[in-house]
């Protein structure tokens, strides 16, 4: 059975198929995946394959895929995520395939530029999103910006005059689809993986903008500082009042490991921390997990490090339901989005709390965000 090489893959959501590239890699015994989403390609180093079998697992997101190779030379299994009930679905893969999503006709529409989006739940709650589109003939790239993070790197094509979005990186199955009518405006739905399903609408505004997402998550009246004491994934309880933090500026980053924006603002902060702790800076990461199991959030956040290169602590805070991990840090008012990013000055005062984060996926959005960045560790340091 010949695994190696590129493929076609799909997930079933229903009335829906989710599709993505990626790619199998052999070097001597071990294998490798690699999902590709617009530019980025992510290894997956942990796959085992057995004659006709193969397995992929996601140690990043704890999800996996079972397959089998079939007669005709396909890849035909299932995909699930491990912590949470009943979201799985079945997973198709095939060689041979020139087009992420079906294209039936040329497009009709070019999509590129920006797009003021509202998406409405299931409940008819409402909330705004920033959609940047690149078309190159029936290819389009892009991503949606919210308040509380970034839809990561999204591939597609355009038929007629619909356009066709997915992405999946191992545990996050985005698809959207979307129909521009005679005056331009776009109606479409979007899915999240087998359960999570909403509708939207959009208009072509290029001087659309969100809102500023710093003064989202406030403090309580009365509180100008943070105080905790975590443990680590050995057990070993670590406090901000620790001497390691004492007179230095401080990072607290509230995370989960089965969140990709998390993700993203991870890949910036271990390579930043490393090059910048010698300056007086910390970094310690407070981890929301999805089981309130400690073994279980150790283990994921020992993975986590490791995948990731963390170079900094990672302290198992509480479970992932933001009520819930607000009262582990009862300073705040309300936790809103994971990540959460709280800047705390030498003397530990909160400077600023920056709430999501718009990663690599956002272009220019990114770019932004490192430069103010960047401000305010300078002018926290000259202090």
């Amino acid at each position: 059975m010949n695994f190696e090489g590129n493929w076609h893959g799909y997930l079933d959501l229903g009335e829906d198929h989710l599709p993505f590239w990626f790619s199998l890699e052999k070097s001597g015994d071990n294998w490798t995946a690699y999902l590709k989403n617009d530019s980025e390609n992510l290894a997956v180093p942990d796959v085992e394959i057995k004659e006709d079998s193969i397995h992929i697992i996601m140690n990043a997101f704890d999800s996996e895929v079972h397959a089998k190779m079939m007669e005709d030379g396909s890849i035909q299994g299932k995909y699930q995520r491990n912590y949470q009930e009943n979201y799985h679905s079945g997973f198709v893969a095939e060689r041979n395939i020139d087009t992420r999503f079906p294209v039936s006709e040329p497009p009709k529409t070019d999509f590129s530029g920006k797009w003021e989006f509202e998406f409405i739940r299931s409940d008819s709650s409402t909330y705004q999103a920033l959609g940047i589109f690149q078309q190159n003939g029936n290819k389009i790239t892009g991503t949606f910006l919210t308040n509380v993070g970034d839809y990561r790197f999204l591939e597609g094509n355009v038929s007629g005059d619909t356009f066709y979005l997915s992405a999946f990186d191992g545990g996050h199955a985005f698809f959207f689809t979307g129909q521009a009518d005679n005056h331009g405006e776009v109606t479409g739905r979007f899915r999240s993986g087998p359960i999570y399903f909403q509708t939207f609408e959009a208009t072509r505004n290029e001087s659309f903008e969100l809102p500023e997402n710093d003064h989202l998550t406030q403090l309580k009246e009365g509180y100008e500082t943070l105080d905790f004491s975590f443990p680590n994934a050995d057990g070993e309880i670590v406090s901000l009042s620790d001497s390691t933090f004492k007179d230095k500026i401080v990072l607290v980053q509230l995370f989960g490991t089965w969140c990709a924006n998390c993700m993203d603002e991870t890949n910036f902060l271990a390579p930043w921390y490393l090059e910048n702790k010698s300056k007086g800076i910390e970094v310690v990461a407070l981890a929301f997990e999805s089981k309130p199991d400690f073994d279980y959030a150790a283990g994921r956040v020992k993975k986590h490090a490791e995948r990731f290169e963390v170079p900094y602590p990672q302290l198992i805070a509480g479970v992932s339901k933001k009520d819930e991990a607000a009262k582990s840090l009862p300073a705040l008012k309300e936790v809103i989005a994971f990540p959460t990013l709280i800047y705390l000055d030498k003397k530990h005062k909160v400077r600023k709390i920056h709430t999501g984060f718009s990663g690599p996926g956002t272009g220019d959005y990114y770019a932004q965000w490192i430069e103010s960045h960047k401000i305010l560790i300078d002018k926290l340091l000259s202090e």
